[in-house]
């Protein structure tokens, strides 16, 4: 997803009018962090266990990350899960990109790979992971994609940050951190996989007029 839970935004005008964007990777001035290695480590052990009780052992769980970090938080929560129940989690990915309701609002992007384990899902339990859950819309266009896959037999939605906000009526199943943030705030998840470092950045939108970038999800 290309938003401000994942694209670097401007870090907002400093004193003499000028904004600069944080690299990938990189806080810029006016980022606090939130969550950091240790932090992300810990509360997707969390969800991990938390998955494992609510699923009764987990065996027919097929997990979905929404590209592109929630990809990467869903072959960790595998692992995770294989270290506990001793057993393999099916992963994949589900791109949601055409079934976005903001799509002629956009410029054109690329698709992102979807990919459903070899049982496919009929019958099981989709767990949805994604990074950052803020207006629901993301979600609802992952759902759309599902109905086109297959029939799960439960869908849940497991995020590591709820920033709040919601659009639609979508609650999230497993939380990493519950943030209260306002609108002008944004949410930057930074993973190894994608920029070198694990951590949460909460910081400032550019005070400038909101453009195309900036999806909610």
């Amino acid at each position: 997803m290309v938003d401000d839970r994942t694209t670097p935004e401007p870090a907002g005008a400093g004193p003499a009018g000028a904004a600069k964007a944080a690299a990938p990777g990189e806080a810029s001035a006016q980022d606090r962090p939130v969550l950091e290695a240790p932090d992300i480590a810990r509360v997707l052990t969390r969800i991990a266990h938390e998955i494992v009780e609510r699923a009764k052992g987990a065996d027919d769980v097929v997990l979905l990350g929404i590209p592109t970090r929630g990809v990467f938080l869903a072959r960790r929560l595998a692992g995770k899960l294989a270290g506990i129940t001793g057993r393999e989690a099916a992963v994949g990915s589900l791109d949601t990109t055409m079934y976005r309701d903001d799509l002629r609002m956009r410029p054109p992007r690329a698709l992102a790979a979807t990919e459903i384990p070899g049982d496919g899902i009929d019958g099981k339990l989709v767990v949805l992971v994604d990074d950052v859950l803020f207006s629901g819309r993301t979600i609802r266009a992952a759902l759309d994609a599902l109905n086109d896959i297959g029939r799960p037999r439960a869908v849940q939605l497991a995020v590591l940050v709820d920033r709040g906000h919601r659009e639609l009526p979508i609650r999230a199943d497993y939380v990493g951190k519950n943030l209260p943030t306002s609108q002008r705030e944004t949410v930057r998840v930074l993973l190894t996989e994608q920029d070198g470092r694990d951590s949460v950045l909460l910081g400032q939108r550019d005070p400038g007029p909101r453009d195309g970038t900036a999806a909610e999800a």
